[in-house]
């Protein structure tokens, strides 16, 4: 039962939510835990399919690598929990209407955050209808395959972590890294700062296991490239949609020309992308939560030379490094932690 109030206690705030969120929180993981079998008896299992079966006999070396390279170790992704559901948790956020100003709330410990996660999607969706309409605000609610619990639990391999097709090993890579990335460096209150670093170090690690353990003309290989290179593709005209909507509600419009335009931007992305789903604010607040700053750390990378400095650099920064809470752009604070752990010339 500890377990359990160590959640409620790290959800918790006061007053900012309902008994039934806090049960269903807590209720959710406490069945992911007592859920989880150890990743060896899942193998023997003569149950398990094959296909997961393989997958699951690389964790250990996934695990590996990240180490070799810095990243700390855990107990983390020992055991493995089939979900029998598409998604992890479900994902509420939300934003103003004619701005790219997020809804966010506040936790202690880990400080504020961008977005509400859900173990069940009639709650997540009931939520974002009720915030919605009582703020006033665009609102998604999205999937997540995988989350951190930032040490408070041992997180598991989920079955959500392992798409179908033959890019599953990347994609599992790739989460492994990008919550064992979480797991080694935690920034308060930095929701960009801290995405968009693990994701800039497990992109870059995925692609290097890839390379050296698996082969460049591996299958896999093939298929998370491709992938990666679709997923480039589809961020690249949200970032496009966010930089044109960005100019229009910075613009002298009217309240109400600015809301016609914007519904016609995002008609003709939703026609871009081909998708059944319509867009709003809330969508798009996100884009650059997960690759902000990639040319910064790019920087700081080669100036550190390998991936043990660059986490230890990263390690050291402190709240007072950055100018605010929830930090949109942060390249001057990278460039000088560059010139404080990795300078020129060492």
């Amino acid at each position: 039962m500890r377990a359990l109030f160590l959640l409620v206690a790290l959800l918790g705030t006061s007053g900012c939510f309902t008994t039934g969120y806090l049960l269903q929180a807590a209720g959710g993981q406490y069945e992911l835990v007592h859920s989880a079998r150890s990743l060896k008896s899942v193998v023997k299992d003569p149950a398990t399919p094959p296909r997961i079966k393989a997958l699951l006999v690389k964790v250990p070396s996934i695990k590996r690598y990240g180490l070799q390279r810095g990243l700390k170790p855990t107990e983390n992704y020992s055991d493995y929990v089939d979900l029998h559901r598409s998604a992890a948790v479900y994902v509420v956020q939300g934003c103003h209407p004619l701005k790219f100003e997020s809804r966010r709330w506040q936790f202690p410990i880990v400080g504020t955050v961008p977005y509400l996660g859900f173990f069940d999607e009639k709650n997540a969706r009931r939520y974002a209808e009720e915030l919605g309409k009582e703020e006033h605000l665009d609102v998604t609610v999205r999937t997540a395959g995988a989350y951190s619990t930032l040490g408070w639990f041992r997180d598991p391999v989920l079955s959500t972590m392992i798409p179908e097709g033959a890019d599953a090993l990347g994609e599992l890579v790739n989460v492994i890294l990008h919550e064992s990335v979480h797991a080694t460096v935690y920034v308060t209150d930095q929701t960009a700062f801290d995405e968009s670093f693990a994701s800039f170090v497990a992109d870059h690690l995925t692609r290097e296991y890839l390379l050296t353990l698996v082969g460049s003309d591996a299958p896999e290989t093939k298929a998370y490239f491709d992938g990666e290179e679709r997923g480039a593709r589809f961020v690249a005209a949200l970032r496009i949609a966010h930089e044109d909507l960005t100019q229009l509600y910075a613009s002298s419009l009217s309240d109400d020309e600015k809301l016609a335009k914007k519904t016609e931007r995002y008609a003709a992305l939703q026609r871009q992308l081909g998708t059944r789903r319509a867009y709003n604010n809330a969508d798009l607040a996100g884009v650059r939560t997960y690759d902000s700053g990639r040319a910064a750390f790019e920087r700081l990378r080669v100036r550190c030379h390998n991936w043990w400095r660059v986490i230890d650099a990263v390690r050291s920064l402190k709240a007072t490094d950055f100018k605010e809470p929830q930090q949109a752009q942060f390249d001057d604070v990278i460039d000088s932690l560059a010139d404080r752990a990795c300078p020129l010339g060492q």
